[in-house]
């Protein structure tokens, strides 16, 4: 059962974002939060079924369009589609991605496992990016990439997904420099956010020891990224661009080591 929702409904402020990944976790958080502060969202996902649904719990403010990210054609027709319905785009958050960050061993990586995780991770932003900007520039939006800590640091056989995730901060500054000052391009990159749905989370609660480990002294939520997401597209964040925002909770600036 599908429980997110709004407390009230919100008028809408004549902005249109386009949030990919948006079916569950914190694609589904993003679109939420930004719904609530009056953005119309277009959410996006593979899975056209969930996406669907999740788009009708979210309101009149929120409609769904399935898309692989990786598939040009697809992007182009979905950009299409945002701008027949609404005329324009104001934000873009690239949050799809093959999630999973484990793999097996590096000897026996598949390459075709590897050109897909990039197609998706790295070359849907690019994608994204391109068949947007005219109609962000029209409009001085920004756009929201989110990067992951694992572009920084690493647990084993997670080659694929580090160097996709490392590949979209050089990608985020890259943009900022090509489409300013009309467009802002930043990065978020999570650490562990608890993304899963409200009923997974209350059947299943972390341990103490989970939030323990953290600076902050708890385990992040999608709230807390979109918090952040939603800030990097308004107004208020007119001078930040080109830059990455880690959101973990401190543990990457952490000294870890065993007993």
């Amino acid at each position: 059962m599908i429980e997110w929702s709004l407390d009230t409904a919100v008028a809408n402020n004549g902005r249109v974002a386009l949030v990919t990944g948006a079916a569950r976790g914190i694609g589904l958080g993003i679109a939420a939060w930004l719904i609530s502060e009056g953005w119309q969202v277009v959410l996006t996902d593979l899975d056209r079924g969930r996406g669907a649904k999740v788009a009708r719990v979210l309101g009149e403010n929120a409609c769904f369009i399935g898309m692989d990210v990786a598939d040009e054609a697809q992007v182009a027709q979905g950009v299409a589609e945002v701008l027949g319905r609404f005329g324009r785009i104001d934000a873009l958050v690239c949050n799809a991605a093959i999630a999973d960050p484990h793999n097996i061993t590096l000897e026996s990586l598949d390459l075709a496992h590897w050109n897909r995780v990039l197609a998706v991770n790295l070359g849907g932003p690019m994608l994204l990016a391109k068949h947007c900007a005219p109609y962000l520039r029209a409009h001085c939006g920004a756009i929201v990439n989110l990067a992951s800590t694992r572009a920084a640091q690493s647990e084993p056989d997670s080659e694929a997904y580090a160097a996709s995730k490392g590949g979209l901060l050089a990608l985020t500054h890259a943009l900022a420099i090509s489409l300013g000052p009309e467009i802002r391009v930043n990065a978020v990159s999570p650490g562990w956010i608890d993304a899963r749905d409200p009923s997974a989370r209350r059947a299943e609660p972390l341990s103490d020891a989970d939030h323990a480990q953290h600076p902050a002294g708890r385990v992040g939520t999608v709230e807390d990224v979109a918090a952040l997401v939603a800030w990097l597209l308004s107004r208020n964040a007119g001078f930040v661009t080109g830059q990455e925002f880690v959101v973990d909770g401190g543990m990457s600036r952490k000294m870890i080591y065993r007993d």
